[in-house]
C-alpha cells in the first residue's frame, strides 16, 4: 500500500466519522492519543472509536542519523462490555538513514507488526484512590512488512492511573513492561502526563515518559501538545517533543480521533 492509497483511506474514514451519528448525544470523548500515556478509561459498551494520525521523528547519534515518517498510525477500539474494550492497531512507516549528512540507499518502508489487545477498567476514582485500568497487547509479526518483521511475537502490558486535580485538570500515569524486537529482555516503561482544559473544546498537556531496558541504556523523553474537540465525537490533536537522553532530536505528530455508537 503506497502513500496515496493510505491518504485516500484516511480521508474516507475521516469523512465517515464526521457524518456518522453526528447529532446523537454521546459520552465524553477520551482518547489514547496523542500522548504516550494511555487513559484509564474504557470505551462505553458497543461504541467504536478510531484514533489515527501521522508523525515525523529524527534520531541522531554521532555521525549517524535516522529519520522516520509514519503515514498512518491507527488504533481501533471497541467497547465490548461496560468495563472492557478490544483494541487493534498498526503503523505504516518509512525510515531513511544518513551518514555524515549523506543519505544512504538503505530505505525501510512498510507496516509494523499488528497490535491486538484489550483494556479493562479495574477501579473508579475515589478520593485519594486513582482510577485504574489494565492494558495488554500482543504484537504479531506475520503481516508486517519485511523491513519491520521480527522473528518472534512481542507483548506489552501497563497499568493506567488517573487523578482528577480540579474540575478541568488531571494527572495520568502508566507503569508497565514490554518485550519485543526479538530480545528476551524486558524494558520497563513509565509515563506521567498533566492535562488541563483551556476552553470547553481546547485542552493542553505536558508529559514525560521513557523505558528502562534490563541490559541497555535508558531512554527518557518529553513532549507537549493540544487537543481540540471539533464535534462531540471528533477530536483533533498536535504534539511536539524530543528526548532528554541522547537520541530523539525532534518528534512532531498530528491526528484525528472519532467515535461511532453501534
Amino acid at each position: 500500500m503506497n502513500f496515496k492509497n493510505v491518504f485516500v483511506l484516511f480521508l474516507w474514514v475521516l469523512s465517515f466519522g464526521m457524518t456518522a451519528q453526528e447529532n446523537e448525544g454521546i459520552p465524553e470523548m477520551i482518547t489514547d492519543r496523542p500522548d504516550a500515556t494511555e487513559s484509564a478509561n474504557t470505551l462505553p459498551k458497543k461504541y467504536f472509536q478510531v484514533e489515527t494520525g501521522a508523525f515525523f521523528e529524527s534520531f541522531e547519534t554521532g555521525n549517524f542519523k535516522t529519520q522516520v515518517v509514519g503515514y498512518n498510525t491507527t488504533l481501533l477500539r471497541y467497547g465490548l462490555l461496560e468495563n472492557f474494550e478490544l483494541r487493534m492497531g498498526w503503523s505504516f512507516e518509512e525510515g531513511r538513514t544518513f551518514i555524515d549528512g549523506k543519505e544512504s540507499n538503505n530505505v525501510s518502508s512498510g507496516f509494523s507488526p499488528l497490535l491486538l489487545g484489550m483494556k479493562v477498567a479495574i477501579l473508579k476514582e475515589n478520593g485519594l484512590l486513582p482510577q485504574i485500568g489494565l492494558i495488554g497487547h500482543v504484537h504479531l509479526p506475520y503481516i508486517a512488512s519485511t523491513d519491520y518483521r521480527p522473528e518472534t511475537t512481542g507483548i506489552d502490558f501497563r497499568f493506567a492511573f488517573a487523578h482528577s486535580l480540579t474540575e478541568n485538570s488531571g494527572l495520568s500515569y502508566n507503569l508497565g513492561a514490554e518485550w519485543g524486537n526479538d530480545s528476551p529482555e524486558a524494558a520497563y516503561i513509565y509515563t506521567l502526563s498533566y492535562a488541563r482544559g483551556l476552553t470547553g473544546k481546547l485542552s493542553a498537556y505536558i508529559e514525560i515518559y521513557g523505558d528502562l531496558p534490563e541490559n541497555n541504556r535508558t531512554n527518557h523523553f518529553y513532549d507537549a501538545g493540544l487537543t481540540y474537540l471539533l464535534k462531540p465525537n471528533i477530536q483533533l490533536d498536535a504534539t511536539v517533543g524530543r528526548s532528554f537522553t541522547e537520541g530523539q532530536d525532534i518528534l512532531v505528530s498530528g491526528g484525528v480521533s472519532f467515535r461511532i455508537p453501534k
